[in-house]
């Protein structure tokens, strides 16, 4: 039998928990990002606790994230997709729901390739510019 403790890292403490590093470690092995193992039988895990897709709820409905997201999109959050996943999950933890198992791995792959499909807007640069060291058009006037 595989206990797996759930382990949750956060770089910042003010992110949303959709950007948490969620990993798992294993009894007497190293923390690995990702599910644990399959394979010994302990069937499938959601990706995420539950209290995670509540919680990722609550913010998205807050004040706050409102306000914020309205600035930055201009139009209102969609908090469906977090509501719905909360169903799912504790569906999935009631009854062992095989929608409910489908529903949150499609969320999830959308999640992720959502995250994915921005690119970066600058382009990084490989040296700096020729002139770096000249000083700057209003410092030649002065």
């Amino acid at each position: 039998m595989c206990r797996c403790l759930l382990v949750i890292l956060s770089v910042d403490h003010e992110v949303p928990l959709s950007s948490f590093i969620i990993g798992w470690r294993t009894d007497g092995r190293a923390w690995r990002p990702g599910r644990p193992d399959m394979a010994d039988g302990s069937g499938w895990q959601p990706p995420r606790p539950c209290e995670a897709y509540r919680a990722e709820w609550k913010l998205c409905r807050s004040a706050r994230h409102f306000l914020h997201h309205y600035y930055v999109h201009g139009e209102r959050p969609a908090c469906e997709q977090w509501r719905r996943d909360l169903a799912s999950c504790r569906d999935w933890e009631e009854r062992r729901s095989a929608e409910a198992q489908q529903s949150l791995c499609e969320s999830e792959r959308a999640r992720v390739r959502a995250a994915r499909k921005h690119i970066l807007v600058w382009a990084p640069r490989q040296s700096p510019p020729p002139d770096w060291h000249l000083p700057l058009p209003q410092e030649k006037d002065e």
